[in-house]
């Protein structure tokens, strides 16, 4: 059987022809994900690496399928893959992303469903689809950028997928990614049998797209019968009965196992749940860090769904198994809890800030949990990330931060963020600032205050090279009549500050501005920086002066302990939270309202065209002719 049979992912090469040997032996392919890629190809016979036009092409052995795939440590990182794709095509009109265990026709075995009612794909798009690298989504509000996802994400679950997707109800196409059949056919590159049909208006019915003739269409058609659940075209084309007018389906199987020999995805531990099979902790041993997000979520779908997405419209809904995922904002359930804004520093953010939400988790201290939840474009990459790689005297639990860090580039699998300069100095900025909370706030949950110098604390934790550059306050000359400043980026920081639960306090690397209100920090060359805070609630007690790293004196402001002000500056802060939610609240209001303007504009163009198409049908059908302009 040629090639041109079938859509060849490593060329644009249709013509050029290529056999494979039919006594190969078929060779099984291992069903544990991390065993699979002991992949043996067909003797070739004659074949060049390609001479379309005298030009070489580069080809993609399957084996590119397993190891691409790779790139995914966590089962998880799949599916949430293939759920940004769905939350993507919300501007298309989608309200809903559909997780759910299927079964293949011929076995019964489990498959893993994943449905929506975006805009769906026509021919060419789940072309580029199916392909790598080729991508049509260029909008900076979207999460998907490579090119990659699908083929990572679907491979990493199972040897096999399906994508059945109709667009507009004009055209509905259905394609077959299979390891399976390449390793059993002993293919030495990357072929997708893919099938589309049209809507005829007249019947009522989808008719076969014959775009590259009959012959094609009849033998990609039979080749996706032998090798998919779908032994008819008619059982095929049933899988569309559930999509209506637009909207994609994929359907993973011949799921993976894991290396004890069992399914990775476990179906049956929770029948509203998908989990990782093996994945789950002890509940006797520590029952509250059990139940806890930042446990669950390793193992739990519906958890990690619940916060794998900062902001959600109202009307899109993730459903598992036939139920609601409920979105879980964790800034939201933060006590004591404070908003840092930092300004990066990158030509293209310079003068947007990085909003950070920081408190203590609401069952803190009881629960050695901190870090960072980090999104980017709204997608989650980095979970209870621990700025703080190691803890003395219990500093930092129980401090947790959310933040949007749109300013540096994720890893292809979403899970990381590219090791860059950028990421470096965001990195120190959040170590700052769980010092800073930390020894700020923690008498608040029971740790005494702490007298010692955590700057000296923090400069420890610091390489010699980054120490100057990251420090938190930086000299400026004794000439205040000089308005010049280098370059750097700008962070409001909570530092020192015992008064409010919002903190504005501005601090620049490169120099601060003047201020009516200010400490004076001097250092042993005589040079003085500057810095802005708020009235305190109630009367200083005490002033300590230490040394600051670098040699700088520090005067730094410190409250006796006295129950009543503590307690005035819990009411303060719970009041601010509260707030803070209503404003928040506010904001979805608006952000859901831009997406649904978005949502009726895409269905009015779409019943546009659809209004175009019946015209055209009917001038046909009564034997007129139409001419455009």
């Amino acid at each position: 059987m040629s090639n041109s049979n079938f859509v060849d992912l490593s060329s644009d090469d249709d013509d050029d022809e290529t056999s494979v040997s039919n006594s190969v032996s078929p060779t099984p392919i291992s069903r544990q994900f991390w065993k699979a890629g002991n992949y043996k190809s067909a003797p070739r016979q004659g074949h060049k690496a390609g001479n379309k036009n005298q030009h070489n092409h580069m080809r993609i052995h399957p084996m590119f399928l397993h190891s691409n795939a790779t790139s995914h440590k966590w089962a998880f990182g799949g599916i949430a893959e293939l759920l940004d794709n769905a939350v993507d095509e919300i501007q298309n009109g989608a309200t809903y992303v559909s997780i759910d265990k299927s079964s293949t026709p011929w076995d019964g075995k489990p498959a893993l469903l994943i449905q929506d009612d975006g805009g769906g794909m026509d021919p060419a798009a789940i072309r580029r689809c199916m392909s790598f690298g080729f991508t049509d989504k260029i909008s900076k509000s979207t999460i998907g950028q490579y090119g990659n996802g699908f083929k990572t994400s679907s491979m990493r679950l199972g040897a096999d997928v399906m994508v059945f997707s109709r667009h507009r109800a004009l055209t509905q196409s259905v394609g077959l990614l299979s390891y399976t059949f390449l390793s059993q056919m002993g293919y030495d590159e990357i072929l997708v049998p893919m099938v589309d049909y049209e809507f005829n208006i007249s019947s009522g019915t989808y008719r076969p797209l014959l775009q590259h003739g009959k012959q094609q269409f009849s033998s990609n058609l039979t080749m996706m019968l032998q090798w998919s659940p779908y032994s008819t075209e008619e059982e095929l084309l049933k899988q569309f009965d559930d999509i209506g007018p637009h909207g994609t389906k994929i359907v993973i199987y011949s799921l993976w196992l894991n290396d004890d020999g069992d399914m990775e995805l476990d179906f049956n531990f929770d029948p509203e749940d998908i989990c990782i099979n093996g994945g789950k902790t002890s509940e006797k041993r520590k029952p509250i860090f059990y139940h806890h997000v930042a446990n669950q979520f390793q193992f739990s779908l519906r958890v990690y769904a619940s916060i794998l997405y900062w902001r959600l419209p109202k009307y899109f809904k993730i459903i598992l198994r036939g139920q609601v995922v409920e979105h879980y904002n964790i800034a939201l359930d933060l006590k004591f809890h404070e908003i840092i804004k930092y300004r990066p520093q990158t030509d293209e953010y310079m003068k947007s800030v990085l909003t950070t939400d920081i408190g203590f988790l609401k069952e803190a201290p009881h629960v050695n949990i901190h870090g960072f939840c980090i999104y980017h474009r709204n997608r989650l990459i980095l979970p209870f990330w621990r700025a703080l790689k190691t803890m003395t005297n219990s500093t930092g639990r129980g401090v947790v931060g959310v933040l949007e860090a749109n300013h540096i580039q994720p890893t292809h699998n979403k899970q990381d963020f590219e090791k860059t300069p950028l990421f470096q100095k965001l990195e120190d900025r959040l170590r700052q600032m769980t010092l800073e909370y930390w020894h700020l706030h923690c008498e608040l949950i029971g740790y005494p205050k702490l007298k010692t110098n955590h700057r000296i604390e923090l400069d420890h934790q610091e390489s010699p090279s980054s120490r100057t550059r990251n420090r938190l306050y930086q000299p400026e000359s004794l000439d205040h009549g000089s308005q010049n400043g280098s370059s750097g980026a700008s962070l409001n920081v909570v530092g020192f500050l015992e008064d409010s639960e919002v903190t504005t306090l501005e601090v620049s690397s490169g120099g601060l501005g003047k201020s009516t209100d200010i400490h004076k920090v001097r250092n042993q060359e005589g040079l003085i920086v500057k810095r802005k805070h708020l009235d305190p609630l109630v009367s200083l007690q005490h002033a300590k002066r230490h040394m600051g790293p670098c040699g700088t004196q520090i005067e730094h402001y410190t409250e006796q302990p006295d129950s009543t002000v503590v307690s005035e500056k819990i009411k303060l802060m719970q009041t601010n939270k509260r707030l803070l939610s209503q404003l928040s609240e506010k904001e979805k209001t608006v952000e859901e309202l831009n997406l649904k303007v978005q949502q009726l504009r895409s269905e009015q163009e779409s019943l546009r065209l659809e209004f175009t198409q019946m015209l055209l049908e009917a001038k046909l059908l009564e034997g007129n002719s139409i001419e455009f302009f």
